[in-house]
């Protein structure tokens, strides 16, 4: 069992909870039983996985599975634990994966998303989360956006972040041109646009453009769209939160694509 804070591997997994340390290293953190099931379902490599004696006992068949597919597994006290987990009460289990983001292809077909500068992993995590159930094709990440796989992120994604297809963009104006090149349609949202979300014919492959928390989306991303759309607001409201958004959008074009 692993014991010390000064131990290599604890300080090695510690450092992961910067941003810096987890591209230096390319690795990321896995935390909590229902993430590591999630990736265990898909068959997610991992690296290195630690879990207390409890959490071992409680789950052991997780633990054999988990064991037999990562590179070290190993027992820690609840301080090493503790030490190692962004979480306060984390649940008795972390691991470590390889970072693997910006390598996926994203389909021209279905709906898919593009994300300009989105800071919050509160909201990533929630849109990837509302992308995965409502059956997006894909999500496109501006490379100036929170890390899609910050922990936060993984977290507020309750598991989905497995099962979408996400690439980082380094240049997103060139990704929605390739986009309308392989016959997508690109929607953004605008309060200027005189049509309303549901107006749009969401049977068509579709990008939309979803802009940062604060600033919204930018001009130039915007003139690239063929439709512009808003979402109405009662008097007083100025706008929604973009995971709001994505989730009002994602789940029109899911009831048109059924009901057709």
């Amino acid at each position: 069992m692993l014991t010390s804070l000064q131990n290599s591997l604890v300080k090695q997994i510690r450092k992961l909870h910067s941003t810096k340390e987890r591209h230096k290293q390319e690795l990321f953190l896995l935390e909590g039983t229902h993430l590591l099931e999630e990736a265990c379902a898909v068959g997610y490599p991992l690296v290195t996985v630690c879990c207390t004696s409890q959490w071992q006992v409680s789950h052991s068949s997780l633990w054999e599975a988990v064991s037999s597919r990562c590179d070290r597994a190993e027992i820690v006290s609840e301080e090493v634990l503790e030490a190692i987990a962004t979480t306060i009460q984390p649940d008795g289990v972390v691991a470590t994966a390889k970072r693997s983001i910006g390598q996926n292809q994203i389909p021209l077909t279905g709906i898919a998303l593009a994300l300009e500068t989105i800071q919050d992993p509160g909201n990533l995590g929630t849109i990837i989360r509302t992308a995965a159930a409502a059956g997006a094709s894909g999500l496109w990440l501006s490379d100036d956006s929170v890390d899609l796989d910050n922990p936060k992120v993984l977290r507020a994604s309750a598991g989905q972040w497995f099962r979408l297809d996400m690439a980082v963009s380094e240049d997103l104006t060139a990704t929605v041109q390739q986009s309308q090149q392989g016959g997508m349609q690109v929607i953004a949202t605008l309060p200027t646009a005189t049509l309303t979300y549901w107006q749009i014919d969401w049977r068509k492959p579709s990008l939309i453009l979803l802009g940062n928390e604060g600033a919204g989306l930018s001009a130039d991303l915007a003139k690239m769209a063929d439709q512009q759309v808003n979402i109405p607001l009662s008097p007083g409201v100025e706008s929604l939160n973009v995971a709001i958004a994505a989730a009002l959008m994602l789940y029109e074009a899911r009831r048109q694509i059924t009901a057709s």
